[in-house]
């Protein structure tokens, strides 16, 4: 009796967790519930066939390669092509954001329901309400994947793919051409007390390679003082951050006064009081796709320290599109479904993924001429990367006051 009473226990609490589950799904509208079923499927298909396509494009092809010449394991290649996939994703989510709300609405409207649902009063507006919906969540998934997941993983295929074929890796990348300038006030002449103006280039850091924590063929140059001048050249260095100093090896230091007279003193190992800017620059990715919006953020403080015009404008481009790329999926989920709900578009797959080609391509040709704008300083960051959301949004909206006639 006890195993019977049991029994009916679980089968009660099971089908009170599948109750609690559905009813979000069922609070639903039912007219919103059929149109979100019908975008879904051909959201899918979408997803699975944009990522193949560019995966094969951007990794296969030269895994196989890999595999081939340099003898890369199978199985750390399936393991590379895994850890590629987040990056891929958050390209093919906008894209089946489009093609899916084309296909789904251009079915529906050859099938005459979306004209059945107009001939009883649902406006155009509200009948791609569903498409906005499910766009607005695909564009919050995008930014969760874009940040968190897309980041680590491309580390992660990285140092697999490196292992794999016998290359040397560690967590700190080696970087060339570190260049940091440091503006600040200088040192009045015959005395401590730095000038009131605080414009002043104080220093320029140079190093050729960083590689383990380490500065290899470092050149300093120091403007910080009015009377002279100092020119620091050192094999290697390294930041003491206990004592907030570099610590510099096998070098000189040429000084240069006034009268252009020089003193050229050598030395094993000099402590030089400088910030730790130049080693956070040094850690620093090249590619935005290597950091977080955070990790972003850090970087462009970084920049705005060295003075350097050009990357702070970059960083900056690439900050906002961390939010525009996303937003791609709002902007795709707007023209779809307007242009979908057109009663002389075909619902045929082959239109569909022509017309979503076309598409795609127009938006991502506008949003890297605008990025290139940016970084080039002829529009602010903000609006070089919004402007192509904006324009895309107002033509979204076109469509959809054209489908409504």
């Amino acid at each position: 009796s006890n195993k019977f009473l049991l029994q009916i226990s679980t089968q009660s609490t099971i089908k009170k967790f599948i109750r609690q589950i559905s009813l979000p799904w069922n609070s639903i509208p039912l007219m919103d519930r059929w149109l979100i079923t019908q975008i879904l499927p051909p959201m899918l298909f979408a997803i699975s066939a944009f990522t193949v396509i560019s995966l094969s494009v951007g990794v296969m092809f030269d895994l196989i390669r890999k595999i081939v010449e340099f003898g890369l394991p199978l199985f750390l290649a399936i393991k590379v092509l895994f850890y590629s996939l987040p990056s891929f994703l958050v390209l093919s989510f906008p894209m089946a954001v489009l093609l899916s709300t084309l296909l789904a609405y251009g079915k529906l409207s050859a099938n005459s329901e979306l004209l059945a649902l107009r001939s009883i009063g649902i406006k155009t507006s509200r009948i791609i309400a569903p498409a906005i919906a499910v766009s607005i969540f695909m564009t919050g998934l995008t930014f969760y994947f874009n940040d968190n997941l897309v980041p680590a993983s491309n580390k992660l295929a990285e140092s697999t793919l490196r292992a794999g074929i016998g290359s040397s890796f560690s967590s700190e990348k080696v970087k060339f051409n570190i260049m940091f300038s440091r503006y600040g006030s200088k040192i009045e002449s015959g005395t401590n007390k730095p000038s009131k103006i605080n414009t002043f280039l104080t220093h320029i850091f140079y190093a050729s390679r960083f590689e383990n924590n380490i500065m290899q063929e470092v050149t300093v140059l120091d403007f910080s003082r009015q009377d002279i001048q100092q020119i620091l050249k050192a094999k290697s260095a390294i930041f003491d951050k206990k004592n907030s100093s570099w610590i510099f090896s096998d070098g000189s230091i040429v000084s240069i006064d006034k009268g252009g007279q020089t003193t050229n003193i050598q030395f094993e190992k000099y402590r030089y009081p400088f910030v730790e800017g130049p080693l956070d620059l040094a850690r620093v990715p090249k590619d935005a796709t290597e950091m977080s919006l955070k990790q972003a953020l850090e970087a462009e403080q970084i920049y705005k320290e060295t003075g350097n015009l050009k990357e702070i404008r970059r960083i900056q481009v690439r900050i906002q599109e961390k939010f525009t790329l996303p937003c791609a999926c709002l902007v795709f989920g707007l023209i779809g479904s307007s242009l979908g709900s057109k009663s002389n578009l075909r619902s045929s797959k082959s239109q569909g993924f022509g017309l979503s080609v076309i598409l795609i391509l127009i938006y991502y040709v506008m949003s890297f001429v605008f990025s290139s704008f940016g970084v080039k300083g002829l529009l602010s960051p903000i609006i070089a990367t919004w402007l192509p959301v904006l324009i895309s949004l107002s033509g979204g909206i076109y469509f959809l006051r054209k489908s409504s006639l």
